[in-house]
């Protein structure tokens, strides 16, 4: 069958009644007749304002139902959606809209600054759409116009399963790139887990809305993560496609434990997506500390993508919620499906161990496959349902999704062993890319941004192991001037989003690069080890 979101939503919309909410964020609720009729209003809006079928659209803005809203009616106008970090300045910003080719960009009122400074650059846009605000800018619409007023119907006309959606992801250049997903890819293997453990993959769109009526629309599903990201957007858009309501929470600017158990207390959330300890560290010390001030008796599952989530983080919140089953997806922008670790009060696995996905399998460098228990490393591919490469890159593309014993594979550059049991063990990416909390930063473009302080004559940056954040962004510098490690953090959160900004600014006098110029970085992350007393 040809599977196309708007479709889907369209059947389940007609289906679902004014006691189903779609959307939930504290008092407000949007329920399924409502949204269906927003979304649909917002698509026509959308078309009237010039954008055609194809076109893209960028989300710059936070966690907030209008994020979904607006992802449900791009489905519906088969535009395809782009998410964009609100953390970019307008370098970044610029740089990622004119990659994506967006036509429409949908903004919060509370990036007005930013959008101002940069349209200018950005003439393809021909809608500026914003969000909220006591008054909208003049060069934009207003989102709540487009959305309450007009043709509330569905619109007429057929969509198709291979209509696309890019999900940006940091390239080795430091700069994102755009994976191309279709709705059909999506849909495929995200159905391959489900197969997997047992449960219902409706067959035709009658029994996709059946099983909507059955079960996806008591799904109450909070994610924690941002939107932005693939765990939020990804997690949240299957409990959308199949009925449920996706809550979001209030505190939208930094992620507070106590607004999360209190939204999940009052709305009976059922599932939530987090990245790692990041997440999870703050979220048993809420509970921790307030013994029994929740019902947290609804919440089934808690996924996490991105990090390693630790396992006594994991038993302490079975401590709190032992009905839960916690899980570790181990996934990427460029596939879904690589592994799965489940924690449940009756045991789980180590960390960074996992259950290989179906289609996948573990290749050397030399593309032989890895034979379990033989102790050999290998990149992690998963075959069968991934995207069609990276978005106006073929070069990048060839690299990452490569053809085996005729057989298209995604291989993002993950290390891992495969035990005598067929289980994986993550080692970690192959590049030099840090991973911290989830965001990838990659050292290059961190370099380049110290290096642009007069006081700086080279810098190198590498990721140390960090119980917060997973892995630190650290700079080793060496200096021709006078510079002190306050200032050129300073200097660097001027230039690039604040969350690339190193943690921590070592000073050494040679950074010891190759005659050719090529950095070691290996030696000077041992030596940011030993200066932090990290040890090796």
């Amino acid at each position: 069958m040809d599977w196309n979101f708007g479709d889907m939503l369209d059947a389940v919309g007609a289906a679902l009644g004014p006691e189903d909410p779609a959307l939930i964020h504290g008092d407000r609720k949007i329920f399924w007749p409502e949204f269906t009729a927003r979304t649909n209003r917002l698509a026509r809006a959308f078309i009237a304002l010039g954008a055609r079928r194809g076109d893209k659209a960028g989300f710059y803005m936070r966690n907030q139902p209008e994020y979904m809203e607006a992802m449900a009616a791009c489905f519906k106008a088969s535009l395809s959606p782009v998410n964009v970090n609100y953390r970019y300045l307008d370098d970044e910003l610029v740089y990622i809209i004119d990659n994506s080719d967006s036509t429409i960009v949908f903004f919060d009122a509370e990036f007005s600054a930013e959008v101002e400074r940069v349209r200018a650059r950005l003439p393809r846009v021909v809608a500026w759409v914003q969000i909220g605000g006591g008054g909208i800018a003049p060069f934009a619409q207003d989102y709540e116009a487009l959305a309450s007023t007009g043709d509330g119907s569905p619109i007429k006309g057929k969509r198709s399963g291979d209509d696309p959606f890019l999900l940006y992801t940091g390239g080795t250049t430091g700069m994102p790139k755009g994976v191309m997903w279709t709705h059909n890819i999506w849909r495929e293997a995200s159905m391959e887990g489900v197969r997997r453990l047992g449960g219902p993959v409706p067959e035709n769109l009658d029994a996709h809305v059946q099983n909507a009526l059955t079960v996806g629309r008591f799904s109450r599903q909070v994610p924690a993560c941002p939107l932005m990201h693939g765990t939020g957007w990804f997690t949240a858009m299957g409990a959308m496609l199949n009925g449920g309501a996706v809550v979001t929470l209030t505190e939208k600017a930094k992620f507070s434990p106590v607004n999360l158990w209190d939204t999940v207390h009052a709305n009976g959330v059922t599932s939530m997506a987090i990245v790692g300890d990041a997440f999870a560290k703050p979220m048993l010390q809420a509970l921790d500390e307030n013994p029994g001030r929740w019902n947290l008796s609804s919440v089934l599952n808690i996924v996490s993508s991105g990090v390693m989530w630790s396992a006594e983080v994991k038993q302490g919140l079975l401590r709190h919620i032992p009905q839960t089953a916690l899980t570790d997806s181990f996934g990427a922008s460029e596939a879904v499906g690589f592994g799965t670790s489940i924690t449940t009060a009756e045991g789980g696995t180590q960390t960074s161990k996992f259950e290989i996905g179906p289609s996948c399998k573990v290749f050397t460098e030399d593309d032989r496959e890895v034979l379990p228990g033989s102790g050999e490393p290998g990149f992690i591919a998963r075959g069968g349902a991934v995207p069609l490469g990276y978005y106006k890159d073929p070069e990048k593309t060839a690299k990452t999704y490569k053809t085996i014993n005729g057989m298209r594979y995604a291989i993002p550059g993950d290390w891992c062993m495969v035990e005598a049991d067929g289980t994986i063990t993550l080692l970690g990416r192959g590049s030099n890319c840090i991973n911290t909390a989830g965001e990838k930063v990659y050292p290059e473009e961190v370099e380049e941004a110290l290096k642009a302080h007069a006081s700086v004559r080279d810098a190198l940056v590498v990721g140390v192991p960090d119980d917060k954040w997973g892995q630190a962004v650290t700079a080793v510098v060496s200096l021709g001037g006078g510079a002190s490690e306050d200032e050129l953090r300073a200097f660097v959160q001027s230039r690039i989003a604040r969350y690339k900004a190193p943690k921590r600014i070592l000073f050494k006098d040679d950074l010891g690069r190759a005659p050719n110029g090529k950095a070691d970085y290996k030696s000077i992350r041992a030596f940011a080890l030993k200066e932090l007393g990290l040890g090796a």
